[in-house]
């Protein structure tokens, strides 16, 4: 219990009637309640079936059919309860130094069949290949600390949206048309925007960087970023003159001397650290009319030690005057969304659904995060002994010496109906869980450079 005697369980309880307000009917709070104590609850299969036996073991059929048809056909809003999440777990935020960067990234999910929504051969990420696959692109509001999905949408492939038979099969609304992943990407972007959420540099892998209007369009809503691009994208130098040339021969071009080592955070194992390198660019497609001037940000490089090229390319449109560590470590924010998915799928079963229904698919991903949303919370309210939450470690240029001591790592209390602050319950009373408490991550305890104001 915490300082004032509540559990974690009583947490739980008003954390998932608070969502319940946004349902539209009264009746849906308890398998609202009970699919998250199940997504919550360990188990290797977070599918209707398995779930229904851990929440309700004397009476798993009933409990197997109300799931299945809350998270399948019932048409409750998935925008109203996110936003209700992020009402919820957004001021965990505030308190841990507030929202820092917008992640934009989508993940796959391998299949075996052709009938799910927006099954297609297509490349999946997590696969590193291209196979029969669902794609969902989501964005996430993050800090050194925490990260938030508060949009996730499915992707269509072509061949789906264009099919009539297939969308009724499915039940695709009327009003979901074809639209590239970055297009995705922008309607959530434009989306959180107009929702008021605090911004955030927006930060995105190549798929996304390397677009033109994507980048064009978030400058327009008055928005950093900082994305990957292609080693072919052509850049003019910053004044606009002279001719374009690829990132890569830019990065070739310069000094050796230009190219220095930092480290940006702590790995599992080890500082993760690499050589790094940035110059002002104009990654206008055009040579800028006399008189104009070209609109510059900066392109930073990472050329690892030994290697025989660079590895990675990013445009910024972070201040001109940001220190190189900064811009570093802002950009490596990305790899929170990684985090985000592998709890996500690992711990609370976004990839289990096994419905083939666009509506079954987001309302899954929905509770998927609601039940996230309550343990990003609880890990901000109670942080590991020695957590670097809500604090910015200033680095050296250099790595921090190796096989220095890592912090401690907390075990999960797991949830288990027996648990001592569980009460025993009755069949049809749905028991409080007590949700998994925080799983420290040695990822996330220092190593951040400090940002200047």
């Amino acid at each position: 219990m915490d300082s004032t005697g509540q559990s974690s369980a009583l947490r739980f309880v008003e954390y998932v009637e608070a969502l319940a307000q946004t349902l539209g009917h009264a009746d849906r709070a308890q398998p609202l309640r009970d699919y998250c104590t199940g997504l919550l609850m360990p188990g290797e299969r977070k599918s209707v079936e398995p779930m229904a036996a851990l929440v309700a073991p004397e009476r798993v059929s009933a409990e197997h059919q109300s799931l299945l048809h809350f998270v399948g056909q019932a048409p409750w809003p998935d925008v109203a309860v996110l936003a209700k999440v992020r009402e919820l777990v957004l001021p965990s935020f505030e308190r841990q130094g507030g929202i820092e960067a917008w992640i934009v990234d989508d993940t796959g999910f391998a299949k075996k069949g052709v009938h799910s929504v927006g099954v297609a051969r297509q490349y999946c990420g997590r696969l590193g290949k291209t196979d029969n696959c669902q794609i969902a692109v989501s964005l996430s509001v993050a800090n050194h600390a925490m990260s938030l999905p508060v949009a996730y949408q499915l992707y269509v492939p072509e061949v789906w949206a264009e099919d009539a038979v297939r969308r009724e099969k499915v039940r695709i609304p009327n009003d979901i048309a074809f639209q590239t992943k970055p297009e995705i990407a922008l309607d959530q972007i434009r989306a959180a925007c107009e929702a008021g959420i605090t911004p955030g540099t927006v930060l995105a892998d190549a798929a996304y960087g390397i677009g033109v209007a994507f980048r064009a369009e978030l400058t327009r809503l008055g928005l950093r970023y900082s994305v990957g691009v292609q080693s072919n994208l052509r850049v003019w130098p910053a004044d606009g003159l002279g001719e374009p040339a690829t990132v890569k021969v830019r990065a070739q071009d310069l000094p050796a001397s230009a190219y220095g080592e930092i480290t940006w955070r702590e790995g599992s194992n080890a500082p993760l650290a690499s050589r790094f390198a940035a110059l002002r660019v104009a990654s206008t497609p055009a040579r800028p009319e006399d008189g104009e001037v070209a609109a510059q940000e900066w392109l930073l490089i990472e050329w690892p030690e030994g290697e025989s090229e660079p590895a990675k390319y990013w445009l910024s449109t972070l201040p001109a005057d940001i220190r190189l560590t900064d811009l570093v470590d802002i950009t490596k924010m990305r790899w929170r969304i990684e985090r985000d998915y592998e709890e996500l799928k690992s711990e609370l079963g976004l990839a289990h659904y096994e419905g083939r229904s666009w509506r079954g698919f987001h309302h899954h991903a929905t509770l998927c995060i609601a039940a996230y949303g309550f343990l990003i919370r609880e890990r901000a309210a109670f942080p590991p002994s020695g957590s670097a939450i809500g604090k910015k470690p200033c680095l050296s240029n250099g790595p921090a010496r190796r096989g220095s001591p890592g912090p401690a790592r907390k075990t999960r209390r797991e949830l288990h109906r027996h648990h001592p602050e569980i009460p025993h319950h009755r069949p049809g009373q749905i028991p409080p869980p007590l949700p998994m408490l925080p799983i420290h991550d040695s990822q996330t305890a220092g190593g951040h450079t400090c940002m200047t104001q």
